[in-house]
């Protein structure tokens, strides 16, 4: 039987780091990331409008193949965008998972709308494609202007499933059940920049949206930042039009067409993101590397590890184990952080968080057994990954 010792050793070895604190996931800087920002000092360009901006979104649509990748301040932001975009209404429900950040819930409340939460496949962490076809069947009527729920007659306005930790969801499967049900598809893709699901689409590619975040404990990291994929020709210019106070382009009038936002992504913050995306290849081979030695660790020990879903290729942004049950979990946690080993338990189901509790839901059984059992080790970028 495995000790709480033995697990730490393995993370300890895995990371080169014998003794001291290990971090959950700390960013790495290895590349252009001063160059650039002092560029942009010295351009005195360091708000929402600059080269740097414009260089960001290219090589965003360059990684994921997007047609269309509009910069913003960060992942909430983005996400709240897509929904209004998507035609998420006051009074809507937003069909998601329990098992996220509460960003996801957050950009839905922003809309005046809700969630509902559907379960998630123990496999791939995300969103489950059956559980949202039996939600609909069970828990919802098909009308003229579209699905409703039954108990509340609130109309479905979109689904929004998580790539949980950058593995993959079935998001091939979650897109044919919103096509055929005529609900609008935007992926939180917040952790999975390259990562990689069915045919090698890009996560964040397969609904009308994607979004993306670049907070300082993602695979790069802009010290905030997100971005809206899509490839529809009329949103994705209407978004970047929206997320920049919908002003108008004029060499010195101020006129805005719209209620706009201030999301923009500044250029200086887009200039870190850049140098960080030239390593993006180099980071995410580094953390594959780091998943495939703690896979072997600790099947050596009898731990279950969590693995890439099958058809997909994952960035292994956060490495996960599961405990035997919630006890053994805490006791865990409690071990390997006062070791120096930082650890952290999947996030509370946002079922259970005190604004969406009243909320609709479906049988939550895997989410339920997830949360209870899962553990976050530290997944940092290691040694010289990266460098020039």
């Amino acid at each position: 039987m495995h000790t709480f010792d033995d697990i730490i050793a393995v993370i300890r070895t895995a990371h080169n780091a014998p003794e001291g604190p290990v971090p959950l996931h700390a960013p790495r800087f290895c590349g252009n990331e001063g160059d650039y920002v002092q560029q942009t000092i010295a351009s005195t360009f360091v708000s929402s409008v600059g080269a740097f901006v414009d260089r960001f979104e290219a090589m965003l649509r360059e990684a994921t193949e997007a047609r269309h990748v509009i910069a913003t301040v960060n992942g909430t932001a983005a996400l709240h965008m897509a929904l209004l975009l998507a035609g998420v209404r006051h009074g809507d429900i937003v069909l998601t998972q329990a098992v996220s950040f509460v960003a996801t819930c957050n950009a839905i409340a922003y809309c005046g709308a809700a969630p509902a939460f559907v379960d998630i496949d123990a496999d791939t962490l995300g969103l489950s494609p059956d559980a949202l076809r039996d939600f609909l069947h069970t828990r919802c009527e098909r009308t003229a202007e579209g699905w409703r729920e039954r108990a509340s007659g609130r109309r479905i306005g979109a689904c929004v499933p998580m790539h949980t930790f950058g593995h993959p969801c079935r998001i091939a499967a979650l897109a044919e059940e919103c096509a055929r049900a005529g609900i609008p598809l935007v992926e939180d893709a917040a952790e999975a920049l390259g990562s990689y699901g069915d045919g090698g689409r890009h996560a964040g590619t397969f609904g009308l949206f994607g979004t993306l975040s670049f907070n300082g404990n993602k695979i790069i990291t802009c010290g905030g930042g997100g971005a809206i994929l899509t490839d529809d020709p009329q949103l994705g210019p209407l978004a970047k039009h929206m997320t920049t106070t919908a002003k108008l382009p004029h060499r010195w009038l101020y006129r805005h067409d719209m209620t706009g936002y201030n999301y923009r992504l500044p250029n200086i913050n887009a200039a870190l993101g850049c140098a960080q995306l030239e390593n993006l290849d180099a980071f995410v081979a580094d953390k594959r590397d780091l998943a495939a030695t703690y896979a072997r660790a600790f099947a050596g020990l009898g731990v279950p590890f969590v693995v890439e879903p099958a058809k997909s290729r994952s960035n292994y942004w956060l490495n996960a184990i599961l405990m035997d049950d919630a006890t053994r979990r805490d006791a865990f946690l409690a071990a390997s952080n006062d070791a120096g080993v930082m650890t952290r338990p999947v996030w509370e189901p946002l079922c259970d968080l005190p604004m969406y509790a009243d909320c609709a839901h479906g049988p939550l059984t895997v989410t339920r057994d997830i949360a209870g059992r899962l553990v976050n080790i530290p997944s940092s970028v290691r040694g010289t990954a990266g460098a020039a």
